[in-house]
């Protein structure tokens, strides 16, 4: 079984565009896919008069209130951009959370309780060319980091193979899986997927619009955290600042290292991260009137750390934090420590 990397952005269609980010990767951790909210195309008639996000490891959901503070009905396009795909080889190993081709997420959105029908746009890319209609000729689905993908290219002929190659958009991949050698076809481009409808704004009226996905979780098979050793390192002082570690987490994950390990013969702790693309809320006519997030750690052996002023713990799980007339400068990121143990 091949093992994949894949480094991810957030992307959109050519009518809207939003903040881009990477995860790191390597043989024993996998890149999250940095995910966020609806972007609108901007209109000076339209507030974002709430917003109510709850993260965790299994759930995003997002509900906002806008409203149309003119006299005029007003329709724009709403668009949810999924993550750029961007395959560069056999050896990447990323987390997706659906096999869908398109629907990477799972992505639901409602307007006023009733289901939304989007349209779905995809192109594939290398190198900024568009190479789409070149795929399709050949036959080739656009998702580039499904095996369902490279399973169509193995089957092609040896003239499209080679002429695959020859562009850049497949690398092989041979190896020997115990029944002698094997020749396959790894492809590498970037899917570009944004899902997107014409919305109804009424005139000076509100309307609820709410989402859910599943987010993508990176990871890694250990941690550095709660090391003595590991700091005074450069990822040591990226990641206190990323996640605004404090040193109470650095004293709670030395202690959590300890006791993982005292009490299991195999025992250690794992990371999981979630990134949340939240700046794109500054686009509207005026700040979030009211925004509320609710960031829930799974469970009550878990750590957390991510940044915000006035953090609450309002249970044994969850964290939030609330403003008013609030303006994103930051995106949203999130570090878990997870113990696992293992007799």
């Amino acid at each position: 079984m091949r093992a994949r990397t894949r480094s991810w952005g957030v992307g959109l269609a050519a009518l809207v565009a939003a903040a881009a980010a990477t995860g790191a990767a390597a043989n024993d951790s996998s890149a999250e896919l940095a995910t966020g909210g609806l972007v609108l195309t901007k209109n000076p008639a339209i507030e974002m008069r709430s917003e109510d996000l709850f993260i965790s490891t299994k759930a995003v959901r997002v509900h906002y209130v806008f409203a149309n503070a003119s006299a005029k009905d007003v329709t724009i396009l709403v668009a949810f951009p999924m993550p750029d795909v961007t395959i560069e080889g056999p050896d990447d190993n990323i987390v997706v959370p659906t096999e869908s081709p398109t629907n990477l997420l799972g992505f639901v959105t409602t307007v006023d309780g009733q289901p939304v029908q989007a349209q779905v746009e995809q192109k594939a890319l290398k190198n900024g060319v568009d190479i789409t209609a070149y795929l399709k000729g050949l036959g080739v689905p656009l998702a580039p980091h499904l095996q369902s993908t490279d399973d169509v290219l193995d089957k092609l002929p040896k003239a499209a193979q080679d002429a695959l190659v020859s562009r850049n958009l497949a690398i092989p991949d041979d190896y020997d899986a115990g029944h002698g050698m094997e020749h396959h076809l790894t492809a590498t481009w970037t899917l570009k997927t944004t899902y997107y409808w014409r919305q109804t704004f009424p005139a000076g009226r509100t309307i609820d619009v709410q989402h859910d996905y599943t987010p993508s979780v990176g990871g890694t098979a250990g941690t550095q955290w709660g090391d003595p050793t590991f700091g005074g390192t450069a990822l040591y002082t990226q990641g206190r600042q990323r996640y605004c570690i404090d040193d109470d987490f650095l004293a709670a994950a030395t202690r959590a290292k300890a006791s993982v390990t005292a009490t299991s013969t195999n025992g250690y702790m794992t990371e999981q991260r979630i990134d949340y693309v939240l700046t794109t809320g500054a686009n509207w006519k005026a700040p979030i009137g009211d925004f509320h997030m609710t960031i829930d750690k799974g469970s009550t052996a878990n750590l957390v750390s991510f940044c915000g002023n006035g953090v609450a713990k309002i249970s044994p799980t969850q964290f939030e934090v609330h403003y008013t007339n609030f303006t994103p400068t930051k995106d949203v990121a999130i570090l878990l420590l997870v113990p696992v143990s293992q007799q």
